[in-house]
Order: C-alpha cells, then structure tokens, then sequence
C-alpha cells in the first residue's frame, strides 16, 4: 500500500512483490523493409536507414538482464566520439570493468539492491554481479535494437544464416541490467526483476540521457498504474521526452491479458517473419508430415520406432501429465532407441527434449496444443526433433494408434525463406482487450517475435538448461521479448530523423502507419489461420520506412496524461504537484491517442482527435470509416485543410448504436477503422467497440 513520505523527491512508497515481473535478428528488419529484401510486402524501398544515418548517435537504453559485451554486433568500429549529452557511467562488477564499455556500449549499470533484499546475497554461480549477462536474453535485445551489421552468422547448425542487424546499427546502447537468475530454478524458467530496481535504473536513465528506452518486461497480471513500477519509470521518462516501448506479454491466446497497458508506453505484440526451419516427418504409412525445429542433430535416414510419450512412462506419472515429457517421467528401459511424441502444455519445449535424450530416446517429435495452434517456435533441441501444430501432432497420434509397430523418420532441417503467409500472429502473444484503462486499446502495433536470431550470452547454452553445455554466439529466441527491440529500433530511427518529435508523435507515427495485410495480401490471421483484431495486432505491422513520414500525427504532452489519469484518482501517487480540474475532469476517451476503445457503448458517445500535420505545407485530407458491425461512425468535419506544417486541426468522432445492435453479444467487441487519405498518406486507426 501507499504511505505519504516527507522527501520531497520521493513520489510515494508501496511494497515490492518478488516474481511480479519477468523478462518476457538475420530475417526480421529486411522483412519490415528497412533492408533491402526481395518482395518485401510489395513495400518500396526508401532509404529510412540513411536518411537516419543508421540511428546515429541516438541513445537507447535497455532495461534487461544484462549484456556479452565481446559481441561483434557491439564493435564501436568507425564510431565517432561519445555524444556530449551523455551523463552516464560504466559500472564494474564481476567480470566486467570500464574496458567493456566502448563507443557502442557508451554505459552498463545494475540493480540489485531489491532483488538482494527478497533473496540474500546473490549467488554468484548463478549469474554475475556486474552488467554482464550469463542469461542470453539482454544481449539478444539490446543487438535486435542497436547491433551493428555482422556478415555470415547463424545458429547452431548454420540455420537462419545472413547479415545480422539491429535496427538502429549505429545508434548507442546504454545498459541497465534489472533482472536476475531466481535462486533453485533453472535458467530457462526465466528472470524475476524487482520493481525498485527497475525504478531505480529508469531514474538513472532518465538522468544519464537516453532517447528510447526498449523494456522487454512485463508483469505477471495487469496492474494500476501507481503500483506498476514500469508505467510509474516510464511516464517521466515520456516527461522528458523519452520514447518508451515495452513487450505487452507472453500470456496469450486469452483475452485480457497483455501487461504494459499505460497510454503513455508503446506496447508491442509478436509476429512471424517470412522465414520457416523446415523439418518434416516421415511416418511408416508413407505420409510426410510438415514440421520446423533449429536443430543441429541429424538421423541415419531410416525408420525409427515411434512411441506416445504415454506409453513409455514411468508408473508413477498422473494421468493428465503422462504425454508432455515432463522431467523424470520416461522410463529408459521402455524409451531407448525410439523417437518418442511429446504434447505442450506444462514444463518448458527444449526441456522435453532433455527428458527423452535423458531417456535414451534417439528423437523428438513436439506437439502443439490447441491453444498453440499453428505456430512452431524452432527450439536447439539436443537430439534430431521437429515441431509439429496440434492438427498434424493429432494426425500422428491417429497413426501410432493405427498399427502394431508405428515407425518414423525426423528429416533433417533446413532453413526456407519467403515462407507464406507472413506475418502472423504469434499464439503466445497477450491480447487486450486492456483491463487498467479499458478506453485505450491495446496493444499498439505488433513486430517480429517469432524465431529471432541475434547476439547471445557465451556464458549461457542455447536452451539455457543446466544439461546444455553449447557455447554459441548467435541463437534464436521467440517472445515479445524479441519484438519490443524491434519497436525500439525504429524508433530511434525516427528520432535520429525527427530529433524535436514528442514520444507521442513517434508513437502515432509507427501506428498510423502500421500494415494490415499479410505478403499474401489478404488480412494478418492469428496462428491457426483465422483473422486476427486489433487486440492481437494493435494497428498492425510495424512499418518503419512509412512511419517516417505519416503526414499527421496524434500528439499528446505529460499534462495530457495526467489529465487522463484524473478520472481514476491515481494522479496524486504519480505527479502530487499536479491538481486536476474541479469539475468535469476529461474524459480518459479523449486522450489525443492514434486508435480508440469504447467499453459498453450506450446511446451515443462523442470524442475529440487533434491532428498535426506534419507532411506537406498545403494539403487535404479525406476521412474514410470502416465501422465495427452494427455500430454507427460519424466523423465531422469529413475532411481536413492545411496550409501550413505544424498545424492542427480538430474533429469528432460520433460512435452509436445501430438499429440492429440488439443482435450483439453485450461485452463482445467489434473492430473497425478510420483513415485519413491526402493521395500519398494512409493515418489510419483501429477501433474497438463492445455495447452494453
């Protein structure tokens, strides 16, 4: 709970809970068209990176675990001088000293005093009490944002093999590690980071200078903004002008359940790219079942036994958890020599692995659960494996039924680029609608998550279990995680372009101008193939050639949110120098945001949009609405004259209920759009709307 402080430079005091937040790239830039790629969405190249000089000197800071400084994606080779506005500092610690900051890496600090206070001392076998990462995680994001070009890398095995690049290559990385190994458990069930280290360490970079801030940390369930340490760090960091995107979560496919719900931070959702790590299997009844892992190992090509995991387990295993591979569960005499068939659900994809190699298994075959889906993320497993969508892993369990002695063959895998559809959505991936301010929809916009290669930690394995003795230098992760870096590096690309542009500006930038459709054309469908909304995606696929020139943006200033924030009393613990007005405080619908969300629609509700005009001088903008089924849209004036940059003009939006609204399900949201058009700009913003 809160409790009133006398210092003045203290906000407010709340406890700290252990484990609320936890840590949630060859293919995936040239695939946004920031690199020249082939039939990239049919997007024409611009030159975003020079005409940003490659981010330069634009600082971005990364709140993770941490950094493997010897990297080549983090050579300051060419780089100039350090920018002058940068008050930070290299911090020196457990191998690490000043030498391991560089003209890329211009400062590296930790956070630990939270953490300490919880567990005891941390364990230094565990992880390093300096900037350095043993992890894998803070190295993959902070080189998917800012890494420089490293020719001819790839995985374990050759896969996803290319150019390595962050989005922002010449842009300078500040590092600011938060999260920490949780003592008894492995390193492949994540890091816990504390609230007042992560408050702490959004304190100093504010104050050392940073331009973005790339937070790929979530909590575990949504939290009102004076007690979520991230939004608390992250609105005075947009205070100073600081664009700050954070990963909305790992917890889909259910409804409401993205983390990183203030208005104020860019909230990113995960996709695929247009690349797929090919590896099918062959059953003995001749069919060939379509199938992706990243994995080294190789079989003598001939038919193996298969096996359910159910029917090699040891007879102590319950009933509910007899196909998922779980430690301990095969049994060696019944397992050995055979490939063997485990389901997800509980325990982690390469720890399956682990059991059955432990088992004496001679192969793998990971099959999807329903909520999974079609998505395949393509793990280093430590033995010959694929992984297969809950249809084809139900078609193999028909099979293994079907005969007396079921046989199978894992082919060898191999990477395959320009793969359709592309992107999709990502099943992990948290959706809204947003349970903390249900008027702001989320998430923003959705990035790359989905089989990321980039930087890894020469201290950790590739699966970071405790058996994984690999050392790589490159690997391929999934998560929001990898997405969230993606956003950031665009937007210190916009930055680097647009150096007086408001993180609100950046923001309505990357979202307005955000792609619907996937490189088959038709609409981005989540991982089973159904289409997928708004609180999958946000506005769509980030673009960031577009979003450097949108011709309007929606902006918004720090009074902007705390007016917002009046309506739910929780600006006293946020900003107790600002008063809200004494009567009839804004409503939170008309923060000036690029989409809108109205929950339980009554009647008729009217909001007001402020744009900017930042394109042309003279220009005109036609407005065009796709309405959620069974909902009238009405927006006044229907069209938009400018005669200078830098102008604003206002409009409403009219939102009621049809004749036929009767028909919806109360609480069920509908989605739609409203785009403004001039003949060279598409603004366009989501909308959802749920009636009562």
């Amino acid at each position: 709970m809160y409790r009133e402080t006398e210092r003045e430079e203290v906000l407010s005091v709340y406890q700290s809970n252990p484990r609320k937040y936890s840590l949630h790239t060859t293919r995936s830039w040239g695939f946004a068209g920031v690199q020249e790629t082939r039939n990239v969405n049919n997007l024409k190249k611009e030159d975003l990176l020079h005409k940003s000089r490659y981010g330069k000197d634009v600082i971005v800071g990364m709140l993770d675990n941490g950094v493997w400084p010897e990297s080549k994606s983090f050579s300051d080779e060419g780089m100039g001088a350090i920018p002058q506005s940068w008050k930070g500092i290299c911090q020196s610690g457990d191998a690490f000293n000043s030498s391991n900051c560089n003209k890329k890496i211009i400062g590296a600090r930790y956070y630990i005093k939270g953490y300490e206070a919880y567990y005891g001392p941390l364990n230094r076998t565990l992880d390093y009490l300096s900037p350095r990462d043993k992890d894998g995680h803070g190295t993959h994001t902070s080189s998917t944002v800012g890494g420089r070009r490293v020719n001819n890398v790839s995985s374990i095995g050759g896969f996803a093999r290319g150019t390595a690049s962050g989005g922002a290559p010449l842009s300078r990385l500040a590092i600011y590690k938060v999260c920490w190994a949780i003592p008894g458990e492995g390193k492949e069930n994540g890091n816990t980071c504390f609230e007042e280290d992560m408050l702490a360490a959004l304190d100093d970079a504010i104050g050392d200078g940073v331009d973005v801030l790339s937070i790929s940390i979530g909590s575990t369930q949504p939290t009102p903004y004076d007690e979520d340490g991230i939004a608390i760090g992250a609105l005075h960091a947009v205070k100073r002008n600081i664009v700050v995107a954070c990963s909305a979560g790992n917890s889909g496919p259910g409804p409401s359940t993205l983390s990183n719900p203030a208005p104020w931070i860019i909230t990113v959702g995960a996709s695929s790219v247009d690349r797929k790590f090919v590896a099918p299997v062959l059953l003995g009844s001749g069919l060939k079942i379509e199938g992706e892992a990243a994995t080294p190992h190789k079989l003598e090509k001939k038919l193996y036994t298969l096996v359910y995991a159910a029917q090699v387990i040891n007879s102590d295993v319950p009933k509910n958890l007899s196909g998922q591979c779980l430690p301990g569960s095969l049994s060696p005499k019944k397992t050995k020599g055979k490939i063997v068939l485990c389901l997800r659900g509980n325990g982690t994809r390469v720890g399956k692995g682990g059991e059955v190699k432990r088992a004496g298994g001679i192969g793998f075959i990971l099959g999807n659960s329903k909520a999974n889906g079609n998505e395949l993320a393509a793990d280093a497993h430590f033995l010959p494996a694929t992984s297969v969508t809950y249809e084809n892993a139900l078609k193999i369990l028909k099979y293994i039924s079907s005969t007396k002695a079921p046989k199978a063959y894992i082919v060898p895998s191999k990477t395959e680029l320009d793969t359709k559809p592309a992107p999709f959505m990502a099943s992990f991936t948290s959706r809204g609608p947003n349970t903390i301010s249900p008027d702001i929809l989320k998430p923003d916009i959705t990035a790359p998550g989905l089989n990321i290669l980039a930087a890894w930690s020469e201290a950790s394995s590739p699966t970071k279990l405790d058996i994984d003795h690999r050392v790589v230098k490159y690997n391929i992760l999934s998560g929001t995680s990898m997405s969230c870096p993606h956003i950031g590096g665009a937007s210190a690309l916009l930055k680097a372009i647009h150096p007086s542009w408001s993180s609100a500006a950046i923001r309505s930038a990357l979202v307005t101008s955000a792609e619907l459709n996937n490189n088959e054309g038709k609409m981005i469908t989540d991982a089973s193939g159904s289409p997928a909304d708004p609180f999958q995606f946000g506005s769509g696929h980030f673009r960031p050639t577009k979003a450097a020139d949108p011709g309007l943006i929606y902006d918004a200033s720090y009074t902007d949110y705390l007016l917002f924030l009046c309506s739910s009393n929780e600006v006293q613990n946020l900003d107790s120098s600002f008063k809200c007005p004494k009567n009839n405080s804004p409503s939170p619908s008309n923060l000036n945001h690029p989409s809108l969300a109205i929950p339980k629609l009554n009647g008729t509700v009217t909001i007001v949009r402020t744009v900017t005009n930042v394109g042309s001088s003279k220009s005109v903008y036609f407005v065009s609405v796709k309405p959620p089924l069974w909902i009238s849209v009405k927006i006044s004036p229907p069209i938009l004259y400018f005669n200078r940059t830098g102008q604003k003009k206002s409009f409403t939006i009219t939102v009621k209920k049809s004749e036929m609204t009767d028909n919806i399900e109360k609480g069920k949201y509908g989605f739609g759009w409203y785009t403004w058009f001039d003949g060279i700009h598409v603004v366009r913003s989501p909308m959802a709307v749920s009636v009562a």
